[in-house]
């Protein structure tokens, strides 16, 4: 079941680049925005990425804490973060027990095939750990656009 503005964003621990545990309840007082990826280093990951990177002080000047999850494991979000001078934080999840309970795993279809993956989406959860908006589907260049127009009216 889709995310709704209001709901309580479900509460996760994974681990980041680094190997050190990011707990999402550890940022409460802070707004977030976590943005869902496939895979690292790959064409529109590293569109997704680098837009973040590129608008990193819009995220700042609005106080916003942005984190890239996806199924890729600490050393290749290491690798990915270095090669591209990323800011922000990338939370591994083999597993993907957050990816699942942000909606953000379903049907994807790629050159005529269907197939369960990693829904390119993000979502902004606001200081007191509310879901505050929903962005399924999302294009690589319009994650920090999008995020930052719904920190901005918050």
């Amino acid at each position: 079941m889709p995310l709704k503005p209001g709901e309580d964003a479900p509460p996760f621990t994974l681990p980041d680049q680094d190997g050190k545990p990011w707990s999402l309840s550890e940022h409460r007082g802070t707004p977030v925005v976590l943005y869902f990826y496939p895979k690292d280093d790959t064409p529109g990951c590293t569109t997704q990425a680098c837009d973040i990177r590129d608008h990193w002080s819009d995220f700042g000047a609005v106080g916003g804490v942005v984190v890239g999850i996806s199924p890729d494991d600490s050393a290749s979000h290491a690798s990915f973060a270095q090669k591209y001078e990323l800011p922000h934080t990338l939370l591994a999840d083999p597993d993907r027990e957050a990816i699942s309970a942000y909606g953000a795993w379903g049907e994807r279809s790629r050159n005529g095939k269907t197939f369960q993956g990693v829904l390119r989406s993000s979502v902004v959860v606001d200081e007191e750990g509310k879901v505050l908006a929903v962005f399924d589907a999302i294009k690589p260049a319009e994650q920090s656009q999008r995020a930052l127009a719904a920190l901005k009216d918050r």
